[in-house]
């Protein structure tokens, strides 16, 4: 297994974009861009690049991630292989989300099934009937009787007692980042510390940008803003999660973090610039986790998180290109895109 695992690891690994990639992606003619991303792993991407719609960028990009997924996966077994397949998860939740806001529209089902996300062997929802459920009540209802019960439970008590789209979105991503916390919990004991410190700097920076939008962008109330959190036992504890949410301003929550991540985000102008330097540490991290002897499932989840960082950035100069948008725009957002696919 570990020997399969490392082997395709390795192979995968030499796709990982460079800066010079990103640059050619950038500046070169519109006819060449098909075989710049077919050279570096993209076939989803290059087969359908004429298309100028999001929506099919999205899932493209989204075919791209579970076909290299489902590779790895392959010789893996038990809490390894439960791991990596819940990790594709977000995706399906996302289409949670996108059946709920279409039942709060009244959007009609067959318009509703072709904005979803095809999951292919991952998917565990059954769209056709989930798209037909009467109402908003009867589709979580649904939901809460199928695979995905942990996750929709809360929300479902989220939305009964507001009726907030807000807060039935953020319940679910709290739901889901919980259960990715709790199978990642036993193969921190086995994959060696690189796993425990990939899972801990991306529930870190997750909690700490969620409480930063939720209290400063959003204006929500400390105790509404620590409910939406992922516990958390790593440098940002659910106590020390409790005390931030507390406080009146960006600055003094910068203030306040663990030394490790003070001094990284002392000079943070905004909390893009709070994403952008959690991210960035996070992905150096995960190339080291990448290029070392590490246990394979430790390697191949560096890999993922690494390839989804570089296909955040491949859209943003995609979507950028079809926009027009200047380079130097386009640079920007490079270094500065939200993890929309988390």
């Amino acid at each position: 297994m570990s020997a399969y695992l490392n082997t395709r690891v390795s192979l995968y690994a030499s796709r990982l974009w460079q800066g010079e990639n990103f640059e050619s992606l950038l500046r070169s003619p519109d006819a060449e861009l098909p075989d710049i991303l077919a050279e570096r792993g993209l076939p989803q991407l290059a087969t359908g690049f004429g298309s100028h719609d999001p929506l099919s960028l999205e899932q493209r990009i989204i075919a791209q991630t579970l076909d290299e997924t489902r590779v790895l996966i392959r010789p893996l077994t038990g809490e390894a292989r439960n791991f990596l397949i819940y990790w594709t998860a977000r995706f399906e939740v996302s289409n949670v989300k996108t059946l709920l806001r279409g039942k709060m529209t009244g959007e009609r089902p067959a318009a509703l099934l072709t904005r979803l996300t095809p999951m292919g062997s991952f998917g565990r929802l059954d769209n056709q009937e989930l798209a037909h459920a009467e109402d908003v009540g009867e589709l979580l209802r649904r939901l809460e009787a199928g695979s995905y019960a942990g996750i929709v439970r809360h929300a479902k008590r989220a939305f009964e007692q507001s009726h907030d789209p807000f807060n039935l979105d953020a319940a679910l991503d709290r739901g889901y980042y919980e259960g990715l916390a709790q199978r990642a919990a036993p193969l921190e004991k086995c994959a060696g510390p690189g796993f425990r410190t990939l899972m801990g700097n991306l529930i870190d920076r997750i909690n700490l940008v969620w409480l930063l939008r939720y209290r400063f962008n959003y204006n929500l109330p400390p105790a509404q803003v620590y409910f939406l959190l992922v516990g958390s036992h790593y440098s940002l504890t659910g106590a020390r999660l409790r005390g931030l949410a507390a406080l009146g301003s960006l600055e003094a929550v910068l203030a306040e973090l663990p030394q490790e991540w003070r001094a990284r985000l002392a000079a943070a102008p905004d909390i893009p610039g709070v994403f952008a330097v959690m991210d960035r540490v996070a992905a150096e991290h995960a190339v080291k986790v990448l290029h070392s002897n590490a246990p394979a499932i430790s390697r191949a989840f560096a890999y993922l998180l690494l390839r989804e960082r570089d296909l955040r950035a491949v859209r943003a100069v995609l979507r950028g290109r079809h926009l027009g948008l200047p380079g130097a725009d386009i640079r920007l957002a490079l270094q500065r895109a939200p993890a929309e696919l988390m």
